[in-house]
């Protein structure tokens, strides 16, 4: 039953490999023009600056400075939205971004960055990894407080991007948070036929060509694409949340566990039942969930 609320909740994530090839064509020829709901300013006070030529969104609470952190205590949240590098984000990620700058309180910073067709990896993995950094400079001067937070694709690129920054021998953010990540874009695990026949959002054959087509002229192996491939020691603490009805789960367990191996404080949550991104969805298991992310971003785990 949840499987058959969210799918349409979050629609646009069951796309075969003929449907992503369509899609990436459509987004090269003409892109898609992104403008956040009306409804924001009920939430939150909403503003856009740029990077590397992307929109970023920035919410903040509406009794806090429009743009950059408050002050000691703040919070700052750079949120990578979901959509298999080739979608744009979709009311349910404007949601939860709101519900964060409201909850937490936090500056939350949305970028718009460039999908599969425009860019690739080795171009929005770096690029990312700058504005990480740049936030952090901001934050810690303010005696504030990063986290980075992604869901699906977004997950990824929050993974990658954190491993560019350690390789860089820059520091890294208070906190990483990820929502059902895909951080193994081969889809090669053994245990993924298995759970794709209960999940009814994510397709093996989509995920791999959407995969492909973001790692570019890379392997689609390489860490800039595939994070697990790559270390992961010294990275920030991470909070991971996923379901078991989700083909992705295997990189949300290997994760949890190569973490642990190399060191790193993991906190992790497997949903019995639940499907692709379900914090994300309006039905009742979301809210603990979201109570969870709320807490990751204030530093109570």
């Amino acid at each position: 039953m949840l499987d058959t609320v969210a799918l349409p909740v979050l629609r646009g994530r069951s796309w075969t490999a003929r449907d992503v090839r369509a899609r990436v064509a459509a987004q090269a020829a003409s892109p898609a023009v992104v403008r956040a709901p009306r409804w924001l300013g009920r939430f939150a006070r909403h503003t856009v600056t740029a990077h590397a030529g992307w929109p970023v969104h920035q919410l903040t609470p509406p009794a806090g400075p429009s743009v950059g952190p408050a002050g000691p205590g703040s919070v700052t949240v750079l949120y990578l939205h979901g959509g298999g590098y080739i979608a744009e984000p979709v009311l349910w990620h404007w949601l939860l971004v709101a519900r964060l700058a409201r909850d937490v309180p936090a500056r939350v910073v949305l970028p718009l960055y460039p999908l599969a067709g425009h860019s690739s990896a080795a171009d929005v993995v770096p690029s990312t990894a700058d504005l990480l950094d740049e936030l952090l400079g901001e934050t810690r001067a303010a005696g504030g407080r990063l986290v980075v937070m992604g869901d699906s694709a977004g997950g990824g690129l929050a993974l990658a991007s954190a491993q560019v920054a350690r390789e860089r021998g820059h520091r890294q953010p208070d906190r990483l948070v990820l929502v059902s990540p895909w951080l193994d874009v081969t889809m090669t695990h053994p245990d993924q036929p298995v759970i794709a026949r209960r999940d009814h959002m994510l397709r093996l054959d989509g995920l791999a060509e959407a995969g492909r087509h973001y790692a570019g002229a890379l392997d689609v192996a390489d860490p800039l694409v595939s994070p697990l491939n790559g270390s992961l020691a010294g990275l920030a603490p991470l909070t991971v949340l996923c379901g078991t009805h989700d083909v992705l789960l295997t990189d949300s367990r290997r994760l949890a566990a190569g973490a642990a191996e190399a060191g790193v404080a993991v906190d992790y949550h497997e949903a019995p039942g639940l499907p692709h991104c379900y914090p994300l969805a309006p039905i009742p298991e979301a809210a603990a969930a979201r109570t969870a992310l709320v807490a990751a971003c204030r530093a109570d785990r």
